[in-house]
């Protein structure tokens, strides 16, 4: 099962995402390193394990306060083996254009989606290559309905994020995953928010889950990489 570090950005800057309460994300405070510049943190990530893909959440572009288009670029000189999966708070095709000359998979929250013709008009421009993010928080899912309920708005990968569990340490959401796994065919699904430790991955993995986006269990050495991988 494959274990994908998780990167918040918000004001160029890693900072600890927790409960989906961005307005009160603070810089992060890792045990890997005495840092909270992006590269120092990755290039502690990258000590930990030779991790080969990245999820990169950019909160400033999520909020529509501009991006980190230049500080991923830094990314992919320093790392250019690592594969990105970038969140950057996409809601249509046009918000594409912005990224064009960066090599990044996008991944697609549903809660900037609020129509399903926006979504197929970015599968269009994106020709399938996209990660959909299926998220939720404490009231429930977040955007189009139609797009939790029909799976064939699904591309192959898919993450269910459940946004109330992230950074909390209140473990996975395992009813949530159980259910979206259930209906997903063949597609690879993806658990992020509330791994703590080896124990969440184990029940993940009975799952059949595919791989978990981690950010907390690795900053305080909760998760034991190395036997995982």
């Amino acid at each position: 099962m494959e274990i994908i570090p998780v990167i918040d950005l918000m004001h160029g800057q890693v900072v600890h995402a927790k409960l989906g309460q961005r307005q009160h994300y603070q810089p992060i405070q890792s045990s890997l390193c005495h840092s909270s510049a992006p590269l120092d943190i990755l290039n502690a990530l990258i000590e930990l394990y030779p991790f080969e893909r990245l999820y990169i959440a950019d909160l400033d572009a999520i909020t529509s306060q501009g991006n980190h288009s230049n500080l991923i670029r830094d990314i992919q000189a320093q790392h250019p083996n690592i594969e990105i999966w970038l969140d950057a708070g996409i809601h249509n095709a046009i918000a594409l254009a912005e990224w064009d000359n960066q090599n990044v998979t996008h991944v697609i929250g549903s809660e900037n989606i609020h129509s399903i013709h926006d979504l197929e008009n970015i599968n269009d421009k994106l020709k399938g290559n996209f990660v959909l993010s299926l998220d939720f928080n404490q009231a429930g899912f977040l955007g189009c309905i139609e797009l939790q309920i029909n799976t064939k708005y699904w591309p192959k990968r898919v993450i269910a994020m459940t946004l109330s569990q992230v950074g909390s340490q209140l473990g996975v959401d395992i009813e949530k995953l159980a259910l979206i796994k259930n209906m997903a065919d063949d597609r690879e699904i993806y658990a992020a928010g509330g791994v703590r430790n080896n124990k969440d991955i184990n029940i993940l993995q009975s799952l059949n889950i595919s791989g978990a986006l981690v950010a907390t269990a690795l900053h305080n050495k909760n998760l034991e990489i190395k036997n995982l991988i």
